[in-house]
């Protein structure tokens, strides 16, 4: 049987193309190659957010040459898509696949008669991501993804819903809808169908929360605007089934530094939208990303950051330093900052993130906390960590549970970025 490597950067969207691919494969004889054993065939899905990601797709690319001499490689993803022809004089790439909606494609050209509309499992995960949408139509300063991926491409709502029946059938208990532009999903239908026809993301959720079966759903990343008052009332209306948490992404806490990331929206509407869902729902999490030391950044403007994040109150957020990414707009802004000023923000967010975290963390104390057990502490010899409906890490005993399951406890005291359960 010929043997297969798939390796995945970036994103949720490209990890769930990788598997998407990898089953279509496997479903024709091949099989995963173990071990230190060759592969014929390596699939690589690059990303290029960054300079450094593309930086890494190649090494990885030269990696897999290497130690697969005879094989073929497929890449495919965000740098393919920017750069296929760079992708192209990379050794033993046979391959490029530019457009994503050509995954059925590539599978019919190895062979594959029956291309699947979904998955049915995600490795050895126990939270299955679940792609509902392609595509960004955004224009922000600093990203480069609306250029490789513009076209907006929703996944029929039957298509979806199959594939979530199947996930939970096959063991999986939590199901993450996550897309290039989460919120935008039913966009691309909608510009042909009257208002009162139109399909927006507060109806696929209600749908999902609406099946049958011991599992949960959560969102991926969306944008503050797509926070509306019908996402909310569903989630509210199911919080059993969907998680009390989004990831709502800010980038900066800032209005002047907002507009020149071009941003849709100034911090107060930010806010507004996160304290009209924490009033609706019980204890929300919410997360973000932020990004600091963009062009012209002044101290200021990096305060009103940290103090927007703390009338928000996040549970989490990860933070970047801006880096220019070349063919964008704030890649040519004046006044780009130091990497010395930039760590030191890094520095300070952090601790403000540790800060809104314990106070987050210690507002859960006493509270019960379904939690998907997930594996072995290593730090932490006889416990387990898994991920609580409130995206908090929970250490359990054990033996309360196995991996894969669901286990309701108390939230207990908390450290190390993570919550102990009573």
């Amino acid at each position: 049987m010929p043997a297969l490597k798939t390796v995945t950067l970036g994103c949720k969207v490209n990890q769930y193309e990788t598997e998407f691919l990898r089953e279509g494969l496997l479903g024709i004889g091949y099989q995963d190659a173990v071990g230190g054993n060759p592969a014929d065939l390596c699939v690589v899905n690059t990303c290029t957010v960054t300079s450094e990601g593309d930086s890494k797709s190649r090494q990885i690319i030269r990696r897999l040459a290497r130690e697969n001499p005879a094989s073929k490689i497929v890449v495919m993803g965000c740098y393919a898509t920017r750069a296929p022809e760079e992708v192209a004089r990379l050794p033993n790439v046979t391959e490029v696949l530019t457009d994503k909606r050509e995954l059925g494609d590539l599978l019919g050209r190895f062979g594959v008669t029956d291309v699947p509309t979904g998955i049915s499992g995600f490795g050895r995960r126990h939270r299955a991501y679940v792609k509902v949408q392609d595509g960004c139509l955004l224009r922000c300063s600093f990203c480069i993804i609306p250029m490789v991926r513009p076209e907006l491409a929703s996944r029929p709502m039957l298509h979806i819903l199959t594939e979530v029946r199947r996930l939970v059938a096959n063991g999986y208990r939590e199901v993450v809808l996550t897309g290039i532009h989460l919120g935008h999903y039913g966009v691309d239908w909608n510009r042909h169908q009257p208002k009162e026809n139109w399909t927006r993301l507060s109806h696929l959720v209600r749908a999902i929360a609406e099946l049958p079966g011991d599992f949960r759903v959560r969102l991926s990343s969306i944008e503050a605007t797509e926070v509306t008052r019908e996402l909310i009332e569903v989630m509210a209306e199911h919080p059993e089934k969907i998680c009390p948490h989004l990831h709502i992404s800010m980038q900066s806490g800032s209005d002047s530094v907002l507009r020149r990331m071009r941003r849709r929206w100034g911090s107060r509407r930010f806010i507004d939208r996160c304290q009209l869902l924490q009033e609706r729902l019980d204890q929300p999490a919410i997360t973000t990303d932020i990004i600091v030391g963009f062009p012209g950044e002044t101290d200021r403007e990096f305060e009103e950051t940290c103090e927007t994040a703390r009338q928000v109150g996040f549970s989490k957020i990860h933070i970047f330093p801006f880096s220019a990414r070349r063919g964008t707009p704030a890649a040519e802004m004046p006044e780009q900052l130091s990497k010395s000023v930039k760590h030191e923000r890094m520095q300070e967010l952090t601790r403000v993130e540790a800060e809104l975290r314990d106070r987050y963390f210690s507002s859960l104390e006493g509270r019960k906390l379904r939690v998907l057990v997930e594996s072995e502490l290593e730090e932490k010899p006889g416990y387990y960590v898994g991920t609580s409906c409130r995206y908090a890490p929970v250490a359990v005993p054990s033996g309360a549970a196995s991996s894969g399951e669901f286990l309701d406890v108390i939230a207990g005291s908390h450290g190390e970025g993570r919550i102990v359960a009573e």
